[in-house]
């Protein structure tokens, strides 16, 4: 149900950001930034909106929280003036925003989770990652010829879905961390879906862009595009459905998704779908679990920078670009420094040609996981960095393997639709998630009002290369590798920074940027989120368009870089921690804010 109406009630951005094709998996990235709208909105959303567009951080002494959207960010900001903790406001958080941003992240995706506890001073992470079906197997996405499909021919559709994992982390997140009553942190998710909210510019906008594919399914169709006509930034849109599902885990718990009506639906669902049926089957649901991960942890300048080890490749490359900027003084060159951007893409190329070698689901693949941390192959790495000029040509290192195993280059494509949440709480707990289900929409299915995940096409579609397996190559119940790089940065042991963001593969880029200009550059944490964006994954160097970066373009070319000058639309969200209070950040190229108190 949907009801017109003319005004979005909430100011949403100061900057703005088009996007531009670079390789094939850019071309189709539907990542456009929000547009300034007008209307009434609280004091405290106003003055985080004020503060966002003066790029100023929010500052509280209690508790903050800082996520994609606003009506998200004020529901969790209840809970925790409630006296709930981070892991109760993830929740809430996380309702919202698949309902509001479901283009993004929601129930039928997966997520990561960093924990830092307070009490105990420990940092755990939770991993809520999709798994492959059962009955999938390794050529899933090729032809009849052992060919791999195209990307969207592999996406749109039942084939692409993984098991979801993200109400299964809600739940076991509140179940050790949580002090709220569960079904109470749902209240205000839905409501809205009862009552029904204003879509957003981005919303609206991405839906636009998306018509083709969104069509294609009648639940998808009829829900983004009522009476044949796409919702509209400012539209009043109802999803009864969505309210129903959430009535149900409230009172129920998670396993009320993983079993009995709604885990049929989603089967029905997948395996029906028109076109591109998938293999998920009730047995993938019910098995379904949330794993403890150790933390990966790396020193940066007296700091520990720890985060979420595989199936996630975030926290492995993030560590590895900065240690191997260990040794280099980046706050002596400062940020407009070319040679610091040097330093910093040929250190991140460094650390992607390690994550296309060795990162994928270690349950299922021996892995040098500490072997790739260690600081005296990273030493070594970083003596590549001690030239003048951009490195010719980079190739994975060898580094110390618990198992002798020879693993091929990946060559998957990870689109950038994905959200994060920065929480900590009044008793000090800090979290930090990163959530998504892939692409845009996922596999545009729609199921009892919220979308299913794209995940498996996170997989390499190639099993070999000349004859050497890959890695991240597609195996029942395997989790595909991410880049989710969901972040808590310590010192002495207490935590300093909470930081993540989406943005498929370059997330790793944007946490690094983040860390280094708040750690190195001296940057507030709204000052490290707005900084321009540069970032090199595989060789061609990403500058940011509009912005002072782009005037580097010439500089990096002399040292013999290729540059592209594109939109690179993150959607950083940070909380730094120190003896002056809390203070947040949220990233200007999106609709989000920080709230706190």
């Amino acid at each position: 149900m949907i009801i017109r109406k003319f005004i979005y009630p909430l100011v949403i951005g100061c900057m703005a950001y088009s996007a531009h094709a670079q390789e094939a998996a850019d071309a189709v990235e539907p990542e456009t930034a929000a547009e300034t709208g007008a209307g009434q909105v609280s004091p405290a959303v106003q003055a985080a909106l004020d503060a966002k567009a003066a790029g100023q951080p929010v500052e509280a002494d209690t508790w903050m929280v800082a996520a994609a959207n606003p009506l998200a960010v004020e529901a969790g900001a209840r809970v925790l003036e409630a006296g709930g903790s981070a892991a109760d406001a993830m929740v809430a958080v996380q309702a919202v925003l698949g309902l509001v941003e479901p283009q993004s992240s929601g129930l039928g995706g997966g997520a990561f989770l960093v924990w830092y506890d307070a009490a105990s001073g420990e940092v755990t992470t939770l991993d809520g990652r999709e798994t492959a079906p059962l009955a999938a197997t390794p050529t899933l996405f090729q032809d009849e010829n052992g060919e791999p499909l195209a990307f969207f021919d592999a996406v749109v559709g039942g084939r692409s879905v993984g098991t979801p994992g993200t109400p299964a982390l809600m739940e076991e997140a509140h179940r050790r961390w949580g002090r709220a009553d569960w079904a109470g942190l749902f209240d205000d998710a839905i409501r809205l879906a009862d009552e029904g909210f204003e879509v957003s510019p981005r919303l609206a906008s991405m839906v636009a862009g998306g018509e083709e594919r969104l069509s294609r399914f009648a639940p998808t169709r009829d829900y983004f595009f009522p009476g044949g006509q796409a919702i509209a930034e400012g539209d009043t849109l109802i999803n009864a459905a969505y309210a129903d599902t959430l009535r149900t885990i409230a009172a129920l718990g998670s396993e009320a998704f993983y079993t009995g009506p709604i885990a049929e639906d989603i089967v029905k669902t997948v395996r029906t779908a028109p076109g591109n049926p998938g293999v998920l089957a009730p047995i993938d649901l019910a098995i379904y679990q949330v794993r403890e991960r150790p933390a990966v942890c790396v020193e940066y300048r007296d700091h520990d920078v720890c985060g979420m080890g595989p199936p996630s490749s975030g926290a492995l490359t993030v560590g590895q670009t900065l240690g191997m900027l260990n040794s280099y003084d980046l706050a002596a060159l400062g940020a407009d420094s070319a040679e610091a951007l040097r330093l910093i893409g040929d250190a991140s190329r460094l650390a992607f040609a390690d994550r296309g070698r060795y990162m994928a689901d270690s349950d299922f693949v021996p892995m040098p996981t500490q072997g790739l941390v260690d600081p005296d192959y990273l030493s070594g790495r970083a003596e590549l960095l001690s030239g003048d000029d951009a490195l010719p040509e980079v190739a994975p290192g060898e580094p110390e393997f618990d198992h002798a195993l020879n693993w091929a280059d990946d060559q998957s494509i990870e689109f950038p639709s994905t959200s994060h949440i920065s929480i900590v709480d009044a008793e000090g707990n800090a979290l930090s998630m990163t959530t998504t289900i892939e692409n845009g929409f996922g596999s545009r299915l729609m199921v009892r009002g919220f979308l299913l995940n794209n995940e498996l096409t996170d997989f390499s579609f190639r099993t070999h290369a000349d004859g050497v397996p890959i890695a991240n190559r597609l195996e029942p119940g395997k989790r595909p590798r991410s880049s989710m790089s969901p972040t808590i940065v310590l010192r002495d042991g207490e935590p300093v920074l909470v930081v993540g963001s989406p943005g498929g593969s370059r997330i790793i880029g944007y946490v690094t940027k983040t860390i280094i200009a708040h750690l190195d550059w001296g940057l507030d944490v709204q000052q490290a989120v707005d900084l321009p964006h540069f970032v090199n994954r595989f060789g061609t160097y990403d500058l940011e368009q509009g912005t002072p970066a782009a005037e580097q373009q010439a500089a990096l070319e002399g040292l013999g870089f290729q540059v592209n000058i594109r939109a690179l639309t993150s959607g950083l969200h940070a909380i730094s921690i120190g003896e002056d209070g809390l203070r947040g950040g949220a990233d200007p190229r999106r609709e989000g804010i920080a709230l706190g108190q």
